[in-house]
């Protein structure tokens, strides 16, 4: 089940986050973006929604739904809530009426490298920006037809 996230969400959404961050740290040199996230801020916008064991911050942004957000706590990888809180935006983008999603990731977070693309996202940019090295991807979508 996928809700919005409510104030009372906030420490459990910065451990989800720290918990799904902080290997990274190493290879960055400093705390991730995501880590420092003012959640409180994105709570009260209406730009997070939680699941059992990851989280999502998206919102509306220059015509498509910026995925600026996902994380999944270690101890739930591999069971499908990263794709399911993925699939959740984009649902979101088509009722809304936006044609992409958008999103960028560290280029030292090399498993997303690949697995954007695998999930229908094609690169579109990379820049440095606030000190981090970020990719951008895209994804076009097709109207619902259900």
């Amino acid at each position: 089940m996928i809700r919005l996230a409510t104030p009372a969400d906030e420490p459990a959404i910065r451990a989800i986050a720290r918990a799904a961050y902080s290997p990274y740290i190493a290879a960055i040199g400093r705390e991730p973006a995501p880590m420092i996230a003012d959640f409180r801020a994105q709570i009260a916008a209406r730009q997070v929604w939680v699941a059992d064991g990851g989280f999502i911050v998206f919102f509306e942004k220059d015509g498509a739904m910026f995925l600026e957000n996902i994380a999944v706590h270690p101890d739930a990888a591999g069971q499908g809530i990263g794709k399911t809180l993925i699939a959740f935006c984009e649902d979101a983008a088509r009722a809304a009426g936006l044609v992409a999603v958008i999103l960028y990731t560290n280029a030292k977070m090399t498993a997303n490298l690949s697995l954007y693309p695998y999930l229908g996202y094609a690169q579109t940019a990379r820049r440095m920006e606030d000190g981090f090295d970020r990719i951008y991807f895209e994804k076009r979508l097709t109207p619902d037809r259900r």
